[in-house]
């Protein structure tokens, strides 16, 4: 597979290798949103994190969309084809982004699908969307204010790159100019997939090596602690519809994951992905797509 164009899609043209969808754009909330979408059906929106863009989803697209649901897939603010902001990358503001995009197609419920940063702002959009969102699937995260940072803390053994990301003027110009040799390490730990490094090399690096790319990635973390202290002051209670959490076998603890999402859910289920990673749709399409079709229908 040959290493992506840069230059933006026209909007309605064909997605190379992915049969039936479509690239779009939306033009709300302040920035221009590019996404992906096909297949007929109920809706199922998937929200892809760091280092990413919504080609973390291709493998499950076209499955997905036989199995009798349409398909939504954006690049976040910042990622991908979307436009790089000055700002608004809050969670809230970001699930407003994609909000936007679901009321463009016409869409008044959902599937919700959330992975890592996407995750975070799936949760950001079910609480405040409550009645908009049929199922909800959590995958690999932890959702600011409730739980986040019991876990961001290295010095009792939390993830240290939240930090790290989070102070933004100082990681860009750490990382900048030296995104392949800071990201390839990533792309090869979250995924179990024989070509994870040459995908990423070919699909992802280049949007992340882009002007304003590493820094706009590293701007959805500079705001999580305003976004767990946003999360806790709207709480007006559990959400209500089903939620499933999927970890890769061999992604986040499943634990931190289950943990995170009782304190805000009634309804937990959870399922590990087996021979999977941190990136559990690419790394094992064909479970992940029977699991997501049996939880929606």
């Amino acid at each position: 597979m040959a290493a992506v164009s840069l230059t933006l899609p026209s909007p309605g043209t064909a997605v190379e290798g992915v049969v039936g969808f479509t690239h779009r754009y939306s033009e709300s909330n302040g920035a221009r949103i590019h996404y992906v979408v096909g297949g007929e059906g109920p809706a199922v929106l998937l929200l892809h994190g760091f280092p990413y863009t919504w080609e973390d989803w291709r493998r499950v697209l076209v499955p997905l969309a036989a199995a009798g649901f349409t398909l939504i897939a954006p690049d976040l603010r910042g990622f991908g084809y979307s436009e790089k902001t000055a700002g608004g990358y809050s969670k809230a503001n970001v699930a407003e982004d994609v909000h936007a995009i679901v009321q463009q197609l016409g869409f008044a419920e959902i599937n919700l699908v959330g992975s890592d940063i996407g995750a975070m702002v799936a949760y950001a959009y079910a609480s405040r969307y409550p009645d908009e969102v049929r199922r909800f699937v959590f995958g690999e995260s932890l959702i600011p204010g409730f739980g986040l940072e019991d876990r961001m803390n290295p010095a009792t053994g939390g993830y240290w790159h939240f930090g790290f990301h989070g102070q933004v003027d100082v990681a860009t110009m750490l990382v900048e100019g030296r995104e392949e040799p800071y990201l390839m390490p990533f792309w090869k730990m979250m995924s179990t997939h024989a070509d994870a490094e040459a995908r990423a090399r070919e699909r992802f690096l280049p949007f992340f090596e882009a002007p304003g790319g590493i820094r706009a990635g590293f701007e959805h973390y500079g705001t999580l602690l305003a976004d767990g202290r946003e999360n806790v002051a709207q709480f007006t209670g559990k959400l209500q519809m089903p939620v499933l959490v999927l970890n890769g076998a061999r992604g986040l603890p499943s634990d931190q994951t289950v943990e995170t999402a009782q304190r805000v859910a009634h309804d937990v289920m959870s399922d590990l992905v087996p021979d999977a990673g941190h990136t559990f749709a690419e790394d094992n399409p064909e479970w992940v797509v029977e699991r997501l079709a049996a939880f929606f229908g």
